[in-house]
């Protein structure tokens, strides 16, 4: 195949009450080192109208307002082989610690899933021994197709846990 990818570093602090992962970055989060890069993908859009919070393209400002809002966000997968940027292609994944990341911050209390992949791995990963409840939400990547609005209504069960 090609070469290993990597996953980028927690966005996560002591304030953090929910989590939300993807799998691992797509080809242009990789190349701008920015989680969510691709110009198509809805998650900044998201995330920030959820929060009633304006638009920007500034990454700096889009993690300040994450954190602001105490949202964390990481990946399942610190490292695999893909070829693009499917979850389908997907070869050789390494998981992340997802366990010691909660026990780190047990301010933490729900897991949202960025779409199958990351839910699946997640239940994997942390089996019966996980008393946070896990939520399963449409993918944000422009692979997946349903509506925004439809996105949006999911991804409203983020509110019921934060402050």
């Amino acid at each position: 195949m090609q070469n290993r990818i990597f996953s980028f570093p927690p966005i996560i602090d002591s304030q953090s009450q929910i989590l939300i992962l993807g799998s691992i970055p797509g080809g242009k989060s990789l190349e701008k080192q920015q989680y969510y890069a691709h110009p198509q993908n809805k998650f900044w859009r998201i995330i920030l109208t959820l929060v009633n919070e304006e638009f920007t393209e500034d990454y700096a400002q889009r993690i300040e307002t994450l954190k602001k809002h105490h949202i964390a966000l990481w990946d399942v997968i610190d490292s695999c082989e893909r070829k693009g940027s499917l979850d389908s292609e997907i070869k050789n994944e390494e998981a992340n610690q997802i366990a010691g990341l909660l026990e780190a911050h047990p301010n933490i209390k729900a897991i949202f899933c960025n779409g199958g992949k990351s839910y699946k791995n997640l239940v994997k990963l942390l089996g019966k021994d996980n008393d946070l409840p896990v939520f399963l939400l449409p993918s944000t990547s422009p692979a997946y197709t349903i509506p925004f609005e439809k996105k949006l209504e999911e991804w409203k069960k983020i509110l019921g846990f934060l402050k």
